[in-house]
């Protein structure tokens, strides 16, 4: 069993698992499980649950005792019974079913719809009848009311069968289309539906065999490729609600009332609608194209979960008021699937609640592990041809299986020593080994300097043999060396970038790490061009390129080291900036601490009365009134001024500086105007110094 999860919603494949070959014997079946694990914790939910070839229909008994599946190659029928879970029997058609339809509640009454045009009636003993009919059949729907079976296919006429009084009754004749590919009946108000395949849905009363109404689906909107549109599929979900199915790959929601639909799905891959189901639970619907099906919400359209199991598929059966589905598909295994959001498992299988959350097992194999198929002329190749006929080989559709041991035996012996296979294994193994190399387990890093120690990973996987001989590094690991070991265990030796002297030298770390990557690129660079470029016919001037070299070089260092100057100049300015905002917030909360009483600085004061404090050691003035302390305050500033601020009953009091101040400020212009007047300037001082002749001695 494998499980999926799509748009948070979890999937059970119970078909996935390692298959058995058929012409095994139980002996050999039961060693292979008891020798692999994988077989014997697989689920087979209902055994032989497949087809020889392909299954292209099944269906659940009204009684959801039995489940029904068509399929080939040969054409034929199984019934399954779910008390047993295992198939009740087998039978055998002449054609191929295109549709079946159980009439009871068990399996006792069938009709099979086949494409050589017969419809075949079968009892509980086997085939009971068969009949012809005009047209190639498409699709049928049985009327219990009136016992009238409505076939469509290649015609625009609907065949209706009395299968009470078993004749043919006058069969109705649609003026709008020219084939008709699918039929649906309303079980509250029989009516019903036909879809052609030019893009109409038609209706028609039973009773009276007219037509009531007439859809058209051909909306310009939803066809891209100028082939018009056709109706590959209807389904009723009550007495109003109708959703068709098209060959664009879109399903249309229909109120039968309205010529419009009131909601378009688009599937987005352009393929026929092959089935439509609607889940009451959840408001749902399913609709399935030969690629994935895909369950979204009736009202909003809104995804909820798909299914696309890689194979084509044929039919769709959700098992009622359960979340367990079955697709028929181009494959021989009939596909499972388990749902738990949709609803829970059937009573018969009432195992899967438990089981589905215990036991996932990996994705099913294309083909059998232990065998390997080969062609006729592959068996040529590896000289295995004379054991045609053999038990040794099992002739399968147009080549054989063979055991793996034997193939790999043969082909040693034939190919002792291929060159391709040999050169691709290393090469792979080259590849995963460097990919393994270059890969920093971040599990095993260090709490204390993390960031550093996975540098120190990174640069020793990109060290060859010689730069780490060079570095002294014994062993891969930087870690692991006892000379770093106190700087990723000891958190004294934490690196703290916010300090002053990391933020100093990081210009300079940051500058060597870029020199250093750019220098790895322009390497890398130059191994692609030398590989690239022909050798040159002429030798270069050694002495031209050494000195252009030297120039770019000192050219390049004097720009880096102008970059890093101005890079630690910036630094050393945000700095000072970010001491001088300290400083600056420091004063002010020493501002706020100051006496108020204290002239020149700001204070705030608050209204309100201040309850009388007795004790040792407390200032009388303070036990006096608000009111009080504040007229002797203003007493004492004598020409102080108020601003009353906008926030209420709060006020801020300040007063101006003394006339000492002001005298200072005047003495200290005077002075800087008598400096002024003496500074001698110095430009003219280096013109007049000699400089050295410089000649020859």
């Amino acid at each position: 069993m494998q499980v999926n999860t799509s748009n948070d919603v979890k999937i059970y494949n119970l078909s996935a698992g390692r298959s058995q070959p058929a012409w095994i014997s139980e002996r050999k079946r039961r060693q292979m499980e008891r020798a692999d694990v994988n077989l014997r914790r697989r689920i087979q939910l209902i055994q032989d649950f497949e087809m020889p070839e392909v299954s292209q229909g099944i269906k659940v008994s009204p009684d959801g005792q039995y489940v029904m599946a068509s399929g080939a190659y040969k054409p034929r029928m199984r019934c399954y019974d779910t008390a047993e879970m295992s198939m009740k029997f087998e039978r055998c058609t002449d054609s191929e079913i295109v549709r079946f339809l159980i009439l009871s509640e068990d399996y006792s009454k069938m009709i099979c719809l086949q494409n050589d045009r017969y419809v075949e009636f079968h009892a509980q003993y086997g085939k009971y009848y068969r009949i012809r009919i005009p047209r190639f059949g498409r699709d049928m729907v049985y009327q219990p009311e009136l016992c009238h079976l409505n076939l469509v296919g290649a015609s625009n006429e609907v065949y209706r069968l009395n299968l009470e009084e078993g004749k043919f009754m006058e069969s109705l004749q649609s003026s709008f289309a020219t084939e008709i590919n699918s039929c649906d009946i309303n079980p509250l108000h029989q009516l019903l539906m036909t879809g052609s395949s030019n893009g109409y849905v038609e209706a028609w009363d039973p009773r009276s065999g007219k037509s009531e109404g007439v859809i058209s689906c051909d909306i310009p909107d939803l066809i891209s490729n100028g082939s018009g549109l056709s109706v590959t599929k209807l389904k009723f979900r009550d007495a109003l609600n109708l959703a068709v199915g098209t060959s664009t790959g879109h399903i249309l929601l229909y109120d039968i009332r309205s010529p419009k639909p009131y909601y378009i799905k688009d599937h987005n891959y352009s393929l026929p609608i092959k089935a439509i189901e609607f889940i009451l639970e959840g408001d749902l619907i399913a609709s399935m194209d030969s690629k994935i099906l895909k369950l979204w919400e009736r009202e909003t359209g809104k995804p909820v979960t798909s299914i696309e199991p890689g194979t084509d598929l044929n039919d769709l059966c959700i098992v009622p008021d359960s979340g367990l589905i079955f697709m028929a598909n181009e494959a021989p295994k009939i596909l499972s699937y388990f749902v738990p959001s949709l609803g829970p498992a059937p009573k018969w299988c009432a195992f899967l609640d438990s089981l589905t959350e215990e036991l996932e097992e990996t994705a099913e194999s294309a083909i059998y592990d232990d065998y390997k198929f080969l062609t006729a002329d592959e068996l040529d190749k590896l000289g295995l041809s004379d054991l045609i006929g053999t038990n040794l080989l099992r002739a399968y559709m147009h080549g054989f299986f063979v055991d793996a041991r034997l193939y790999k035996k043969a082909k040693s012996i034939v190919e002792p020593f291929n060159y391709e296979d040999y050169r691709s294994h290393k090469i792979k193994e080259k590849l995963q080994a460097e990919q393994s190399e270059s890969r920093v387990k971040v599990d095993k890093l260090p709490k204390v300097n993390t960031a550093l120690a996975k540098k120190f990973l990174e640069a020793s996987t990109n060290m060859d043999g010689k730069a780490k001989k060079k570095a002294r590094m014994v062993d891969g690991n930087p870690l692991e060396d006892a000379r770093f070991g106190d700087l990723f265990k000891n958190p004294a030796f934490e690196i703290d970038p916010t300090t002053e002297e990391y933020r100093l030298i990081n210009p300079l770390v940051s500058k060597i790490e870029k020199r250093r990557k750019a220098k790895e690129s322009h390497a890398e660079e130059e191994d692609v061009e030398k590989g690239e470029k022909e050798e040159p016919t002429e030798l270069p001037d050694l002495e031209e390129n050494g000195r252009r070299g030297e120039q770019e070089g000192s050219s390049d260092s004097s720009d880096d080291d102008r970059e890093w100057v101005a890079e630690r100049r910036k630094v050393h300015r945000t700095i000072r900036d970010e001491e001088y905002m300290e400083r600056q917030t420091r004063r002010a909360r020493k501002l706020l601490m100051v006496d108020p009483n204290r002239r020149g600085k700001v204070t705030e004061v608050e209204t309100g009365t201040v309850p009388l404090i007795s004790g040792r050691g407390v200032n009388k003035a303070n036990v006096k009134p608000l009111g009080a302390r504040l007229d002797e305050e203003e007493k004492q500033r004598g020409g102080a001024e108020e601003v009353q601020l906008a926030g209420g009953n709060r006020q801020m009091t300040f007063s101006l500086q003394s006339k000492g101040y002001e005298r200072g400020r005047e003495a200290s212009a005077k002075h800087a105007m008598e400096r002024k007047s003496v500074h001698r300037s110095s430009r003219g001082i280096g013109t007049k110094i000699k400089k050295p002749w410089k000649g020859k001695k």
